[in-house]
């Protein structure tokens, strides 16, 4: 059947008890929506190029997948909201695929010894 149906396969219900867009699948979308902003805020303050790649790869995973649904869902929106949907979601895809291409920094090792 599918997710909504049958998670967690040996059980069925567990999503669908709840009914289709329910306060519990908003909090957990919320909830999860929060972390990946803490974590981005995070590797904005911590600046090394490893934590920001870390960030921008588990943001694709959010993104790509949410801006596939709504590239998909566009109809019941007025043309200005299809516009300003499709440019919000994008820009949610392209900035981690920005961060990811960037080069990284590189350390600066001093050469004079001090004694």
């Amino acid at each position: 059947m599918g997710f909504y149906q049958d998670f967690p396969g040996f059980r069925r219900g567990w999503v669908s008890m709840d009914g289709p867009f329910n306060e519990h699948l908003i909090r957990d979308f919320g909830g999860l929506s929060l972390a990946l902003a803490a974590v981005l805020i995070g590797a904005a303050v911590i600046g090394t190029t490893a934590v920001a790649r870390m960030v921008s790869v588990a943001a694709l995973l959010f993104s790509v997948p949410h801006i596939s649904y709504h590239l998909g869902h566009l109809g019941h929106y007025a043309r200005t909201d299809q516009v300003l949907t499709v440019v919000a979601l994008v820009l949610t895809v392209v900035v981690p695929l920005v961060t990811l291409l960037l080069p990284g920094r590189r350390k600066v090792v001093s050469s004079s010894a001090t004694p």
